[in-house]
């Protein structure tokens, strides 16, 4: 491992990885092989945890195809220098931003959407000009070796490579010096991630998680709003870092939601959903326990079953559960809906409040002045309104977390900056050498101050 960093490094500083055209043709290698595995990401995530095709394009295959279009159309006005205003201090000059690539970037990728979230920063990382050693997740085999061989196949070792390997992988390449870390994951680890990026003072993204509320007063269609959480939880069953993770809906239409939301989950996945072929499995027998843990002292109103042999938790709905239960102590991460109720802001204020700053948090209403208010006081990473989950599939916005939900962003350009230290460059004229800044100082602070107060 020590071997390969110290090739990379090398490389790095033969300055190739800062040619533009040779990023570029970086990409569209990726790009050809991404599209030449089509089928193949679609059976490995299948084999991993039955990942319905259709899943898998729209979250995975669709949003890296998505982005690696959006690098190469884009990459040559990204890496331009940006002319910013010059100030006085610094007249006579022309000043500017270069992107400049931070060097050697190690990404490690959990395994929920093991594709998308291993590829997607890799290929942003190689945009900005970086070399990249990847560590997929153990737990996706399947999808893993496919990453490893993808990535053989288009990159040099010396550029970019993905090393496989549990804990013990993950803890070596951690103890490496690195010019950036990015890593996501839970919040556990994440803190893990930050002690070891501190002792080389690297920066660092950490994508991470929470537990996200989805608020729903008395405005909305129920049945619209059923459809959409349904949708937006249910996917991936439930192993998504952006998924509602718990309910807070007005006491007097609970009931009514409650028939709603049954009702759309079996138009969905059928009375059983087992059988379905469109309901994924959780990622294994350790995680399913952690689930059922949580299920043991909570309410269940719907769903519940659950078979630890073939990992499936079917879709979960408990009623108002203490906030100090189990399933409210965690991040779910999995079919299992909790449903709170609230009649006040106050009622709010002391779920929201009880918990660290969100990843994400939902409002279903059609009250703007609500909306507003609730965007405005509570601190989130992002979030929708009137839907779950689809902010992260815009490229124009930023995507990360906020305090334990996570530090920095990325997405589109967002990841591309993210990859790229801001330099910032004076280009000083000779032209003329005003002599106010040079001693003797005497008599010349009044007009240093006249000329402040002018310019700013």
């Amino acid at each position: 491992m020590p071997e390969i960093l110290s090739k990379q490094r090398a490389f790095f500083k033969s300055q190739k990885t800062k040619d533009v055209s040779y990023r570029l043709s970086l990409l569209k290698t990726l790009k050809q092989e991404i599209v030449s595995n089509e089928q193949a990401i679609y059976s490995a995530l299948k084999k991993d945890f039955r990942k319905p095709e259709f899943e898998t394009f729209i979250s995975e295959y669709g949003l890296v195809i998505s982005e690696l279009n959006l690098a190469i159309k884009n990459l040559k006005k990204w890496t331009k220098p940006k002319r910013v205003k010059s100030s006085m201090l610094t007249f006579p000059s022309r000043d500017y931003i270069y992107k400049e690539p931070y060097g050697n970037i190690l990404i490690i990728a959990p395994w929920n959407y093991p594709f998308l979230l291993a590829i997607e920063p890799l290929i942003m990382a190689i945009a900005a000009g970086n070399t990249a050693i990847l560590k997929p997740s153990e737990l996706t085999k399947h999808t893993s070796q496919l990453i490893t061989d993808i990535i053989q196949k288009t990159c040099p070792e010396t550029v970019a490579i993905s090393i496989e390997g549990g804990v013990e992988t993950a803890t070596e390449l951690l103890a490496q010096k690195w010019d950036y870390i990015f890593f996501t994951g839970s919040v556990s680890v994440g803190k893990i991630v930050a002690q070891a990026a501190a002792k080389y003072m690297t920066p660092v993204t950490l994508e991470l998680g929470g537990k996200s509320p989805c608020i729903i007063d008395e405005t909305v269609d129920l049945k619209l709003v059923a459809r959409r959480i349904s949708w937006g939880k249910f996917l991936n069953a439930g192993q998504t870092c952006i998924a509602a993770d718990y309910i807070i809906i007005k006491s007097n239409i609970k009931e009514p939601f409650i028939e709603a939301l049954k009702t759309e989950i079996i138009k969905r996945y059928g009375v059983n959903p087992k059988e379905s072929p469109d309901f994924p499995r959780i990622i294994n027998k350790k995680n399913v326990l952690r689930l059922a843990d949580m299920l043991e002292d909570s309410q269940v109103i719907f769903g519940g079953h659950i078979d630890v042999e073939t990992c499936y938790i079917a879709p979960t709905l408990v009623d108002n559960p203490n906030l100090d239960s189990k399933i409210m102590s965690d991040e779910i991460f999995g079919p299992i809906l909790p449903i709170l109720t609230y009649d006040t802001e106050q009622n709010l204020e002391h779920i929201i409040w009880n918990y660290d700053k969100p990843l994400a948090l939902y409002v279903f209403s059609n009250n703007d002045a609500f909306i507003k208010q609730t965007i405005k006081k509570y601190s989130f990473g992002g979030g929708v309104i009137n839907d779950l989950l689809i902010h992260f599939g815009n490229h124009r916005l930023p995507f990360g977390g906020v305090g334990a939900s996570g530090l920095g962003a990325y997405h589109g350009k967002t990841g591309f900056d993210t990859f790229s230290h801001n330099k910032g460059i004076s280009k000083r004229g000779n032209w003329t050498d005003p002599g106010v800044r040079y001693a003797p100082y005497k008599g010349k602070l009044a007009l240093l101050k006249k000329m402040f107060k002018y310019f700013s």
